[in-house]
């Protein structure tokens, strides 16, 4: 597939999920232009701040520069310390706007980018020493594009400056005749409205580079429609893998349920359809507990595991659809049904004291009832 053929298929604007990968790895948008004139700009505030700071300095470095002793010219030692005393000094006069500068260029990359360190970008890789790889990038068209747009600014530049020094070439001319202190003052106002106009032009260049730079950015991130479904699937998970885990603790959750039968006190019946496992443990429990439900399949097997370990079974159609209805595995029996499930209980307990010989036989319960609206099945009450 060629690569404008891709550009026409990628038709979906980035995820959030695609613009954090790419920013993961370094990718995020960034304006030369909008850096220049953050330079620029800064340049003008600060020797407007700090202009008069540094003419003073340089004044004055100037005429200590050029008053010395015959001993100091004849010693050339002295004159190398003079020197780099000098330079100090000098250094020390401009730090300001320097520091202005280098803040701006650090600062400038960050308004639409924000704060980015990549460890990967900076670590050496071998690859980067392919030179088919270098001269592709360097003759790509994206690299081609980048160097037209300097020419431009370059010519553009180039042009806004020399038409400022032909408008005031009298005003550079009359710089000889003034004195050296109002010369010096004029001369600064004029580099300062050059730099002014000269941010003016990159403004007006950024104005336009930053929303095409954005607009570029997103564009190159666009996503294909199966690459956004790729991501659906990576972010909420294989739909198919999805069902297969659900069956996997289903039929985990279903064998554990299985295991809790042969503990059952009891289990309720509908006699068919429903069948409900109860446990109850007086020093463990506040309530009896459903341990094991099931309809149809499910009921039957818990039935037989009940019938294979001895587990008494009891025949009571409402109660069981509402035990199954109303409680979950491993929840206590609500206390609306307290009445009914102490019932069971009651005739299970009989059951047990019956086999130890202690008791006659009990009487099946056969009225059990549940109360109105917990059956399911039961016909509604009308008004």
């Amino acid at each position: 597939m060629s690569e404008e053929q891709d550009q026409t298929d990628r038709t979906l604007e980035p995820s959030s999920k695609r613009l954090d990968d790419a920013r993961a790895e370094g990718h995020v948008p960034r304006s030369r232009d909008l850096v220049h004139l953050f330079v620029v700009g800064s340049a003008a505030a600060a020797f407007t701040w700090a202009g008069g700071g540094i003419a003073s300095a340089s004044r004055t470095l100037m005429a200590s520069g050029l008053r010395f002793d015959a001993a100091t010219a004849m010693q050339p030692g002295r004159m190398t310390e003079r020197l780099g005393q000098a330079g100090i000094e000098g250094v020390l006069a401009v730090a300001p706007a320097l520091g202005a500068l280098v803040l701006a260029a650090f600062a400038a990359p960050l308004l639409i980018g924000g704060w980015l360190f990549v460890p990967s970008v900076v670590t050496p890789r071998l690859e980067r020493l392919d030179l088919s790889a270098g001269f592709g990038r360097l003759f790509s068209s994206q690299s081609l594009v980048g160097l037209g747009k300097t020419m431009l600014l370059s010519l553009l530049l180039a042009v806004v400056g020399t038409s400022y020094i032909l408008s005031h070439v009298d005003e550079f001319a009359s710089l000889a005749s003034d004195a050296p202190g109002s010369a010096s003052a004029h001369l600064f106002a004029m580099v300062l409205s050059a730099f002014a106009l000269l941010a003016l032009t990159l403004a007006a260049v950024a104005a336009i580079d930053v929303p095409w730079q954005i607009y570029h950015y997103r564009k190159s991130l666009r996503m294909t429609v199966q690459e956004a479904r790729q991501e659906e699937r990576e972010l909420q998970g294989d739909p198919r893998l999805k069902q297969q885990v659900r069956k996997i603790q289903r039929e985990m959750a279903r064998r554990r349920m299985m295991a809790a039968v042969p503990n059952a006190d009891v289990i309720v019946t509908n006699p068919s359809h429903f069948a409900v496992a109860l446990r109850y443990r007086e020093d463990r429990h506040r309530a009896p507990m459903v341990v094991a439900k099931g309809m149809d399949a499910v009921a039957q097997r818990i039935r037989e595991i009940g019938r294979e370990n001895g587990v008494p079974q009891l025949e009571a159609p409402p109660l069981a659809r509402a035990l199954y209805q109303h409680v979950d595995v491993g929840d206590e029996v609500p206390a609306a049904l307290y009445t009914a499930v102490a019932q069971v209980l009651a005739y299970v307990f009989q059951l047990r004291r019956h086999a130890q010989g202690e008791a006659p036989r009990p009487k099946e319960p056969t009225d059990i009832e549940v109360p109105e609206g917990l059956d399911p099945l039961a016909p509604r009450a009308t008004a």
